[in-house]
């Protein structure tokens, strides 16, 4: 049989095995414990000889559903979850990086994950470098002086900002670092970095896997033999994924495919109408042909994203006025929802920044961070339309 698509996959992949009692959707197993009769039996399954759960810590029917989805989406050997995408990302790097090590990594990164590199690693002496956004040369450079881990994000979180992914990997490879990257504004449907060479994918299930805003959850894939470290250290730790968020993570990925396609083109457009307003001084979004990662992102994506952002004159004085006018928007700290989502970088994605740290990381403190969602888009530009016309005049002259 030909090889699934991708929204065939979003909707059957990992959930059969799971299916009991002719259900035709993945239960969601509450049980702490699972018992067994057999003396040999349970102790082949609790030292992985045999398939199967001992305790909800260590692995779950339905989180094992969601986990296998994940995996089949990003054509890994394996995945493994979390509680929220910072447990991933974070119980990952713990699990690579000692004392003496080094990452390289890049400026334009979340806000959380910037955070660790800055504030958590360095109290551990490992030695952290964050190179520009975008300046591949730079990064070979430090990379080829020796790293453990390269970590990379494309596209950026808040500025969408471009790396070549390819690239990237080789000069990681060539120091023997592993690749890791994460994928949560580009999710598998519009890029599968494994299939360009990047050892691990990390996600925040919470954003666009969900889709949906009502659960927390991280996931991580790549080799077998990397996720099984990983995961050994998430059951110690206990960073562990709840069964309910796992089912509304399934539940949510059943659509993944239809949302994307049309946070997608909402993005698209919302981007290139934009461009056309006075007060919005700069535009983020790799699907126009300025950006400059525009040539790399149509070379690894199969679509741009439903993230992008944009500045506007007069800074966070425009941002306090234009945000509340806008009916179709929640001004939240999320992206990826079906609902259109709002917000200044200082109070979502490096909230736990100074001003001074997000202007070394090239965010200006009046950059809207704008989460497509899934509405008609003329409905869409008529409200930013409106929002922008209501305006007061003393904004304007600014």
């Amino acid at each position: 049989m030909n090889e699934k698509k991708m929204g065939t996959k979003a909707l059957w992949a990992g959930e059969k095995a799971q299916l009991v009692h002719g259900a035709t959707q993945v239960p969601v197993v509450h049980s702490v414990s699972f018992g067994y009769d057999d003396m040999d039996e349970w102790l082949d399954v609790a030292t992985g000889q045999k398939e199967g759960h001992i305790y909800g810590r260590n692995t779950n029917p339905t989180v094992q559903a969601f986990e296998d989805k994940v995996k089949i989406l990003e054509g890994a050997e394996a995945a493994t979850s979390f509680s929220t995408g910072m447990a991933a990302i974070s119980n990952t790097l713990a699990t690579f990086l000692y004392p003496g090590d080094r990452i390289v990594s890049i400026k334009d990164t979340y806000g959380g994950t910037n955070k660790i590199f800055t504030e958590f690693l360095p109290k551990q002496q490992i030695e952290v470098e964050l190179c520009e956004t975008g300046n591949h040369e730079a990064i070979e450079e430090e990379v080829a002086k020796g790293c453990k881990v390269l970590y990379l994000e494309t596209p950026t979180n808040p500025t969408v900002k471009i790396t070549d992914i390819e690239r990237m990997v080789q000069a990681g490879h060539d120091v023997g670092a592993l690749v890791i990257i994460d994928n949560t504004f580009a999710t598998p449907i519009n890029q599968n970095p494994i299939e360009l060479g990047v050892d691990l994918v990390i996600h925040s299930a919470t954003k666009f896997l969900g889709g949906h805003a009502d659960a927390l959850g991280g996931v991580v894939c790549g080799r077998e033999d990397l996720v099984e470290q990983i995961y050994h250290y998430r059951e110690i730790n206990g960073a562990t994924l709840d069964p309910m968020a796992a089912y509304l993570l399934l539940r949510g990925m059943k659509t993944l495919h239809l949302r994307i396609e049309r946070q997608n083109d909402n993005a698209q457009k919302v981007a290139e109408y934009l461009k056309t307003v006075d007060v919005v001084d700069d535009v983020f979004y790799p699907g126009l042909e300025d950006h400059p990662g525009h040539d790399i992102a149509k070379r690894q994506m199969r679509g741009f994203g439903g993230m992008l952002s944009f500045s506007v004159k007069g800074g966070m004085e425009t941002v306090r006025h234009l945000l509340p006018k806008l009916q179709y928007a929640n001004r939240a700290a999320n992206l990826g929802a079906v609902e259109t989502i709002v917000g200044p970088a200082r109070t979502t994605s490096h909230v736990e920044c100074t001003p001074e740290e997000r202007a070394a990381m090239g965010i200006p403190e009046g950059l809207i961070r704008y989460s497509a969602g899934v509405e008609d888009l003329d409905d869409l530009i008529a409200d930013l339309e409106q929002a922008f016309a209501a305006l007061p005049e003393n904004v304007l002259a600014k």
